[in-house]
Protein backbone atom coordinates (compact mmCIF):
# COMPACT_ATOMS: atom_id res chain seq x y z
CA UNK A 1 0.00 0.00 0.00
CA UNK A 2 1.12 3.52 -0.69
CA UNK A 3 1.19 6.18 1.99
CA UNK A 4 -2.19 7.75 2.52
CA UNK A 5 -4.16 4.89 0.95
CA UNK A 6 -6.63 3.04 3.07
CA UNK A 7 -7.04 -0.67 2.87
CA UNK A 8 -10.29 -1.53 1.18
CA UNK A 9 -11.91 -4.44 2.99
CA UNK A 10 -14.38 -6.73 1.34
CA UNK A 11 -17.35 -7.68 3.46
CA UNK A 12 -17.83 -11.31 4.48
CA UNK A 13 -20.32 -12.00 1.72
CA UNK A 14 -18.17 -10.30 -0.94
CA UNK A 15 -15.12 -12.24 0.25
CA UNK A 16 -16.97 -15.57 0.15
CA UNK A 17 -18.35 -14.84 -3.31
CA UNK A 18 -14.91 -13.89 -4.60
CA UNK A 19 -13.41 -17.06 -3.09
CA UNK A 20 -16.20 -19.17 -4.59
CA UNK A 21 -15.67 -17.63 -8.03
CA UNK A 22 -11.88 -18.01 -7.86
CA UNK A 23 -12.14 -21.61 -6.67
CA UNK A 24 -14.07 -22.65 -9.76
CA UNK A 25 -11.70 -21.14 -12.29
CA UNK A 26 -8.49 -23.05 -11.64
CA UNK A 27 -8.02 -26.81 -11.36
CA UNK A 28 -5.42 -26.39 -8.62
CA UNK A 29 -8.10 -24.98 -6.33
CA UNK A 30 -10.43 -27.96 -6.77
CA UNK A 31 -10.16 -30.51 -3.96
CA UNK A 32 -9.13 -33.95 -5.19
CA UNK A 33 -8.63 -37.38 -3.72
CA UNK A 34 -6.61 -39.95 -5.69
CA UNK A 35 -6.94 -43.68 -5.28
CA UNK A 36 -4.40 -46.10 -6.68
CA UNK A 37 -6.05 -49.13 -8.26
CA UNK A 38 -4.27 -52.46 -8.77
CA UNK A 39 -5.17 -55.22 -11.16
CA UNK A 40 -6.33 -57.33 -8.24
CA UNK A 41 -9.32 -57.27 -5.94
CA UNK A 42 -7.19 -55.70 -3.16
CA UNK A 43 -8.20 -52.23 -4.29
CA UNK A 44 -11.91 -52.56 -3.48
CA UNK A 45 -11.59 -51.33 0.12
CA UNK A 46 -9.24 -48.51 -0.93
CA UNK A 47 -11.66 -47.33 -3.63
CA UNK A 48 -14.59 -47.33 -1.21
CA UNK A 49 -12.66 -45.45 1.47
CA UNK A 50 -11.36 -42.94 -1.09
CA UNK A 51 -14.94 -42.36 -2.25
CA UNK A 52 -15.96 -41.72 1.36
CA UNK A 53 -13.08 -39.27 1.84
CA UNK A 54 -14.00 -37.48 -1.38
CA UNK A 55 -17.59 -37.22 -0.15
CA UNK A 56 -16.48 -35.83 3.24
CA UNK A 57 -14.22 -33.29 1.54
CA UNK A 58 -16.64 -32.41 -1.26
CA UNK A 59 -13.80 -33.38 -3.57
CA UNK A 60 -13.36 -34.98 -6.96
CA UNK A 61 -12.29 -38.63 -6.82
CA UNK A 62 -9.74 -39.73 -9.41
CA UNK A 63 -8.93 -43.43 -9.78
CA UNK A 64 -5.47 -44.08 -11.21
CA UNK A 65 -4.17 -47.34 -12.66
CA UNK A 66 -0.64 -47.67 -13.95
CA UNK A 67 0.41 -50.34 -16.40
CA UNK A 68 3.86 -51.22 -17.72
CA UNK A 69 5.01 -49.22 -20.71
CA UNK A 70 6.39 -52.35 -22.38
CA UNK A 71 3.98 -54.12 -24.65
CA UNK A 72 2.25 -57.39 -23.89
CA UNK A 73 1.74 -57.04 -20.12
CA UNK A 74 -1.99 -57.57 -20.33
CA UNK A 75 -3.59 -60.55 -18.63
CA UNK A 76 -5.27 -61.19 -21.98
CA UNK A 77 -1.92 -62.29 -23.42
CA UNK A 78 -1.61 -66.07 -23.65
CA UNK A 79 1.12 -68.21 -25.12
CA UNK A 80 0.60 -68.39 -28.84
CA UNK A 81 -1.78 -65.42 -28.86
CA UNK A 82 -1.16 -62.37 -31.00
CA UNK A 83 0.87 -59.71 -29.12
CA UNK A 84 -1.10 -56.67 -28.15
CA UNK A 85 -0.28 -53.15 -29.28
CA UNK A 86 0.22 -50.23 -26.89
CA UNK A 87 -3.33 -49.09 -27.67
CA UNK A 88 -4.59 -52.56 -26.79
CA UNK A 89 -2.69 -52.46 -23.50
CA UNK A 90 -4.18 -49.06 -22.66
CA UNK A 91 -7.67 -50.29 -23.55
CA UNK A 92 -7.26 -53.36 -21.31
CA UNK A 93 -6.08 -51.12 -18.44
CA UNK A 94 -9.04 -48.78 -18.95
CA UNK A 95 -11.43 -51.74 -18.84
CA UNK A 96 -9.79 -53.13 -15.68
CA UNK A 97 -9.96 -49.73 -13.98
CA UNK A 98 -13.58 -49.16 -14.95
CA UNK A 99 -14.50 -52.66 -13.74
CA UNK A 100 -12.68 -52.25 -10.40
CA UNK A 101 -14.33 -48.88 -9.66
CA UNK A 102 -17.74 -50.16 -10.72
CA UNK A 103 -17.36 -53.28 -8.59
CA UNK A 104 -16.41 -51.21 -5.54
CA UNK A 105 -18.90 -48.36 -5.89
CA UNK A 106 -21.82 -49.64 -7.95
CA UNK A 107 -24.01 -46.77 -9.19
CA UNK A 108 -21.71 -44.15 -7.63
CA UNK A 109 -18.90 -45.19 -10.02
CA UNK A 110 -20.04 -42.75 -12.70
CA UNK A 111 -18.89 -39.83 -10.51
CA UNK A 112 -15.27 -41.02 -10.54
CA UNK A 113 -12.66 -39.78 -13.01
CA UNK A 114 -10.49 -42.56 -14.48
CA UNK A 115 -6.84 -42.22 -15.46
CA UNK A 116 -4.61 -44.93 -16.86
CA UNK A 117 -0.90 -44.26 -17.17
CA UNK A 118 1.88 -46.22 -18.86
CA UNK A 119 4.42 -45.92 -16.06
CA UNK A 120 5.53 -47.43 -12.77
CA UNK A 121 2.64 -47.33 -10.26
CA UNK A 122 4.36 -45.23 -7.58
CA UNK A 123 5.69 -42.70 -10.04
CA UNK A 124 2.31 -42.49 -11.82
CA UNK A 125 0.48 -41.79 -8.53
CA UNK A 126 2.93 -39.16 -7.32
CA UNK A 127 2.90 -37.41 -10.70
CA UNK A 128 -0.91 -37.47 -10.85
CA UNK A 129 -1.09 -36.08 -7.30
CA UNK A 130 1.25 -33.24 -8.25
CA UNK A 131 -0.64 -32.52 -11.46
CA UNK A 132 -4.10 -32.25 -9.84
CA UNK A 133 -2.87 -30.82 -6.52
CA UNK A 134 -4.37 -33.77 -4.63
CA UNK A 135 -5.26 -33.41 -0.98
CA UNK A 136 -5.05 -37.14 -0.29
CA UNK A 137 -3.78 -40.34 -1.91
CA UNK A 138 -5.44 -43.63 -0.89
CA UNK A 139 -3.68 -46.96 -1.46
CA UNK A 140 -4.52 -50.58 -0.78
CA UNK A 141 -2.10 -52.21 1.65
CA UNK A 142 -0.32 -55.28 0.39
CA UNK A 143 -1.63 -58.63 1.58
CA UNK A 144 0.63 -60.87 3.57
CA UNK A 145 1.55 -62.20 6.97
CA UNK A 146 3.94 -59.35 7.76
CA UNK A 147 2.27 -55.94 7.79
CA UNK A 148 5.06 -54.41 5.75
CA UNK A 149 4.29 -51.82 3.11
CA UNK A 150 5.04 -52.78 -0.46
CA UNK A 151 7.42 -50.90 -2.72
CA UNK A 152 4.68 -48.80 -4.33
CA UNK A 153 3.33 -47.66 -0.95
CA UNK A 154 6.84 -46.88 0.26
CA UNK A 155 7.62 -44.86 -2.86
CA UNK A 156 4.38 -42.89 -2.65
CA UNK A 157 4.82 -42.22 1.09
CA UNK A 158 8.32 -40.85 0.50
CA UNK A 159 7.52 -38.74 -2.56
CA UNK A 160 3.86 -37.68 -2.34
CA UNK A 161 3.02 -33.99 -2.14
CA UNK A 162 0.10 -34.72 0.20
CA UNK A 163 -0.98 -37.15 2.95
CA UNK A 164 -1.19 -40.83 2.05
CA UNK A 165 -3.69 -43.27 3.53
CA UNK A 166 -3.07 -47.02 3.27
CA UNK A 167 -6.07 -49.28 3.65
CA UNK A 168 -5.88 -52.89 4.86
CA UNK A 169 -7.39 -55.52 2.61
CA UNK A 170 -10.29 -56.11 5.01
CA UNK A 171 -13.52 -55.05 3.38
CA UNK A 172 -14.75 -51.77 4.82
CA UNK A 173 -18.37 -52.60 4.01
CA UNK A 174 -18.72 -53.97 7.52
CA UNK A 175 -17.72 -50.60 8.98
CA UNK A 176 -20.80 -48.85 7.65
CA UNK A 177 -19.10 -46.27 5.43
CA UNK A 178 -21.17 -44.59 2.75
CA UNK A 179 -20.22 -43.99 -0.87
CA UNK A 180 -23.05 -41.80 -2.06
Amino acid sequence: MRDGEQAKSAGPVDGLQAAANCGRLERRDVMTVLVGVKRSSDSRAAIRLAAQEALYRDATLIAVMAYPAERGWSPAVRPGAQRLTRDDDRSVAEDLLREAVSDALGDAADRVEHRVVADLPGRALVHAAQTVNAQLIVLAARRGIARVLGTVSQYVLRNAPCPVLTVPEADIDSRGLETA
